[in-house]
């Protein structure tokens, strides 16, 4: 099969993704303020804001080709796999290069969560002297619970080093799950590659003879191998520096080779002894003495609540126990990074287009990997409803109809297995709204406090609501005001929408109209639909912002489109006054019955109104009854006093 042809197939895999919306499409053109943040043998990152909203790092390649597509599709697919996790940088989607003026002639590239400590090379030597050995206890805890999340997942990365671990916020940010070193691989980009020579398994370094045929044996990285890249990242976040570190030196094939007879760093002074011990068990020459990643989790986990830890008689017992300790899942036994062509020959790859398949959630779901994919989609379909603005229960309780699970079997889930920010806070929603458990606002609000301490959103949003209406917990709107500031300032929509809302009304903070103005229009653009509305409602009646008719009908319309209950009605209200666009009673009475059958109080009494006076409609008591109980029974003021008297009349 030709490269053309493979390409093409492949791009047309990543197209088929894109309309099947499983991979998240970003128009180029959206985004601005390109700034190079990174490069390597495989291409360049850049940072760039999106719609002037949000930024995000967009990770380019050099070579469009064969490899590069297909390394492209496996990193999706990886993502796909570990995307839940906190300590794992997320794939938002990918775009096309539309200008050649920072990028060249290159084609794909990824939409990836943007990382503001940068590597965890830099962030170490930019903020090293203020770390405490807590601060470092719990960065090497966060990285080896990334690696646990994909050696559980039968994933192995192969390409460890701080060049792509990245910091968000003070956290570790696993990234870049062996692309940038196949890629360079296959592009012969040797000397990029002898720059992780201290964090590669030294095992690959050792090339044996058959004796019967002479066959070079290569060693294959394995899991072991990424623990022995643990303990030196551990060394590293004890140090501050990176192994071996002489200013202006480059790493050679003689370090390689002292490496492989058993050179290691020296221990830092005043290091903890059982952290010594953790990163030195870790790198040690032979594999089948190296801990596994869960007792490397274990370990670190009772350093940091200051818990007695034993490390010893860890190793494998048995020649059993060995092979499923090393052996490499099904679908990732292609190796996802070598060291180099001096230490093997790297065979080129061929795609087999009839086995690349769609993402599908596995009908067998008694892996721990579909529950955690289950739960991150719960947690993805939760939050595009609720920042689009047409979130509702009955929608959501549809969706869980999707999953071969019933909502008792991801509950029990959820019981025991409380590690991620997504099913602490999903734990919390289902104590919320009463699924499967019984409704209970105090313990919901204990899990959502939990989650945003991890930096969810969603919990970060519930926390505010339980602040706001008193559910849980103590009312009180002034904290309310502050949570959903915390999440307006990570451009969130519905906190934008929030603090607008609370500066119109004045809730939680002093009254400020043009700063309610300021929020609804970010939360517009941020694509929410009654954000929307609001700003409409700003527009038509001069809050915050000089009056402008026309562009509350245009928002109000967009609003509309969106299916939002009040925006349909406002719309008719724009077609029964006039506002902004001709006076045509037909069309706000079609508006008016579309809101009114949805729910929506003052469209009920409009329409109403229209069946009691003839206008647009055949005049109709009865109806216009009907109507006004709907709206009455929803504490319409004007709908109860237009009863009450057609009730008198009768």
């Amino acid at each position: 099969m030709s490269d053309n042809i493979i390409m093409h197939d492949t791009d047309e895999w990543i197209k088929e993704a894109i309309n099947k919306e499983h991979i998240k499409y970003y128009e180029y053109s959206e985004f601005s303020d390109f700034k190079e943040i990174g490069s390597g043998g495989f291409g360049k990152v850049y940072r760039a804001n999106w719609k002037n909203l949000k930024c995000f790092a967009l990770k380019s390649f050099f070579n469009l080709n064969k490899v590069t597509l297909k390394e492209i599709v496996c990193e999706l697919k990886i993502q796909r796999e570990v995307d839940y996790h906190d300590n794992i940088i997320r794939c938002h989607g990918i775009t096309k290069f539309e200008s050649a003026e920072y990028h060249g002639n290159n084609n794909y590239i990824l939409v990836m969560e943007y990382a503001d400590g940068g590597s965890l090379r830099n962030y170490l030597k930019e903020n090293f002297i203020n770390l405490t050995w807590d601060d470092k206890s719990i960065m090497a805890y966060q990285l080896s619970c990334a690696i646990s999340c994909l050696h559980n997942e039968g994933i192995v990365h192969r390409d460890l080093h701080s060049g792509n671990i990245l910091v968000h916020h003070k956290t570790i940010k696993l990234a870049d799950f062996g692309l940038s070193k196949r890629i360079g691989m296959s592009s012969n980009l040797q000397s990029q590659l002898f720059g992780v020579i201290p964090y590669v398994d030294p095992k690959i370094f050792n090339r044996r003879r058959s004796s019967s045929d002479q066959a070079t044996q290569i060693y294959s990285l394995n899991e072991k191998s990424d623990i022995y890249s643990i303990g030196v990242l551990l060394w590293e976040i004890s140090n501050g520096q990176p192994p071996f570190y002489v200013e202006d030196e480059q790493y050679d094939v003689g370090l390689a080779l002292e490496i492989l007879q058993g050179l290691r760093e020296t221990v830092v002074p005043g290091t903890p002894e059982n952290y010594a011990k953790i990163y030195t068990e870790c790198w040690d020459g032979e594999p089948d003495n190296r801990p596994t990643i869960n007792q490397v989790v274990t370990w670190l986990n009772a350093l940091i609540i200051k818990t007695d830890v034993i490390i010893e008689n860890h190793q494998v017992k048995n020649k059993q126990e060995l092979n499923e300790a090393i052996s490499l899942s099904a679908n990732n036994s292609e190796p996802r990074g070598e060291l180099s062509q001096l230490m093997q020959n790297f065979e080129k790859m061929k795609i087999d287009t009839k086995k690349i398949d769609s993402f599908e959630i596995s009908e067998n779901l008694s892996t721990e990997k579909d529950f955690n994919m289950i739960v991150g989609e719960i947690n993805d379909y939760i939050y595009k409803l609720k920042n689009k603005g047409n979130y509702n229960i009955s929608e959501l309780e549809k969706h869980f109809n999707n999953y071969n699970a019933s909502l008792q079997e991801i509950y029990n889930w959820l019981l025991n297995n409380q590690i991620s920010s997504n099913s602490i806070y999903l734990l919390g929603y289902f104590n919320y709204y009463g699924f499967v458990t019984n409704q209970n606002n105090k313990k919901a609000f204990n899990l959502f406090i939990n989650a945003s301490k991890k930096n969810h959103v969603l919990a970060q949003l519930f926390v505010g609501d339980c602040y706001f209406y008193g559910y849980g917990t103590l009312k009180n709107e002034n904290l309310s005001f502050e949570y959903y500031k915390k999440v307006a300032n990570e451009n969130d929509a519905v906190g934008q929408l929030e603090i607008g809302y609370s500066f119109e009304k004045g809730i939680g903070i002093r009254k400020d109209l043009k700063k309610a103005f300021y929020w609804y229009e970010k939360a517009a653009n941020n694509g929410n639909i009654i954000a929307m509305h609001n700003l409409g409602n700003c527009y038509k009646n001069g809050i915050g912002v000089i009056k402008d008719c026309n562009k509350a009908f245009e928002l109000y319309k967009q609003s509309a489109e969106g299916k939002y209950s009040k925006g349909i009605a406002s719309l008719g209200y724009c077609y029964d006054k006039g506002i902004g666009n001709k006076i045509d009673k037909q069309k706000a009475f079609k508006l008016y019955q579309i809101a009114a059958n949805l729910g929506d109080e003052m469209a009920q009494y409009n329409i109403a109104l229209m069946y009691q006076y003839g206008k647009g409609v055949t005049k109709d008591i009865n109806k216009a009854i009907y109507w006004y109980e709907k709206s009455a029974k929803q504490r319409n003021k004007n709908a109860q006093n237009k009863l009450e008297k057609l009730q008198k009349r009768k």
